[in-house]
């Protein structure tokens, strides 16, 4: 990296790999400074809880070079130790059950990030591959008010359309879509539409771009410069200064492949992913370097550079949290 890229702040919103020492290597190499990593997808409260106990343990082993980050003051901490902040995040609110109370303690465990809903239906409201999307439930809507009090960023990626435009609307705090790409280039259920991406900008909300290979338009076949085409082209829609990125790597991947492409990761098949192959240049998060030259070769200036690579993210992490 050169002197510039070493003081860049890197951040990635959304990464489920095997935690490793190899693993927390590669972060560091790639210049990370910040990872919102999954502790919790269809775990319910002992679940979350045993992967929390699991996750914090491993972070005290490796704390020479990852540490659990809280605020983002905590993220200028980490860069001056030379250290990967882990920001510790959900992707259901399943490990609640039904105790709203539990939000707090999970808020006090460190847990930042919440998405709603895993692609199906829960006590909150619809998945983005439910047949008949309901939108909130009542508990979802006290799940959203305590969230906002206690500030915990509102995750909306994996979420069904009504039940997201619903909570967008209802939140009093902005909130995000963690890991997307556009339905306009590839269309998958996963995706969102370019009116669903301008909405959530337009009410002071954040998006982070996925080169998640089934939501590329070539597939396996992506290379580094498709995720570039894919960056500027979501860039028309946000803007500079709401876009940034969350891989959903999966380096290592900790499950089964079904466990991504059922309900609850055991029950009916919701899709087929095909082959994950991330992009040539781009499959680790050992190569954010590579990604911030093909930006520099498309003549990208450094402000919008610095802005997606993670300053964006910093900023909107601090309106939420608020330090």
């Amino acid at each position: 990296m050169s002197a510039s890229e070493n003081s860049m702040v890197i951040v990635d919103g959304l990464v489920v790999s095997r935690w490793s020492r190899s693993l927390f290597e590669d972060m560091r190499r790639g210049g990370l400074t910040a990872v919102n990593c999954s502790c919790s997808v269809w775990e319910d409260f002992r679940g979350s809880m045993a992967r929390l106990a699991d996750y914090k343990k491993m972070m005290e082993e490796n704390g020479d070079i990852v540490t659990q980050i809280y605020t983002t003051q905590d993220i200028g901490r980490v860069r001056r130790e030379n250290k990967v902040g882990i920001l510790l995040g959900w992707q259901n609110t399943s490990g609640i059950d039904d105790q709203m109370s539990f939000l707090g303690l999970f808020h006090e465990l460190g847990v930042r990030v919440m998405q709603l809903t895993y692609n199906t239906q829960n006590l909150v409201g619809s998945g983005c591959y439910e047949a008949r999307d309901g939108g909130l439930s009542d508990f979802g809507r006290d799940v959203i008010g305590e969230m906002n009090r206690l500030g915990i960023v509102i995750d909306l990626s994996h979420v069904g359309a009504r039940t997201a435009d619903e909570a967008i609307r209802l939140s009093r705090q902005p909130v995000c879509y963690s890991h997307i790409a556009p339905k306009a280039l590839k269309d998958h259920p996963r995706c969102k539409t370019d009116d669903q991406i301008r909405f959530i900008i337009d009410k002071g909300g954040f998006v982070g771009a996925t080169p998640f290979p089934p939501f590329m338009p070539r597939g396996a076949e992506s290379t580094v410069e498709d995720f570039l085409d894919m960056l500027e082209y979501m860039i028309g829609i946000t803007g500079e200064d709401r876009l940034g990125i969350g891989t959903d790597f999966s380096q290592g991947d900790p499950y089964t492949p079904d466990y991504w492409v059922r309900d609850k990761g055991y029950g009916r098949k919701l899709t087929e992913f095909g082959q994950i192959k991330y992009p040539d240049g781009f499959q680790t998060s050992a190569e954010y370097p590579n990604l911030i030259t093909s930006m520099q070769r498309r003549g990208w200036r450094e402000r919008r550079i610095r802005n997606v690579m993670g300053e964006n993210w910093v900023r909107f992490l601090r309106d939420v949290w608020g330090a």
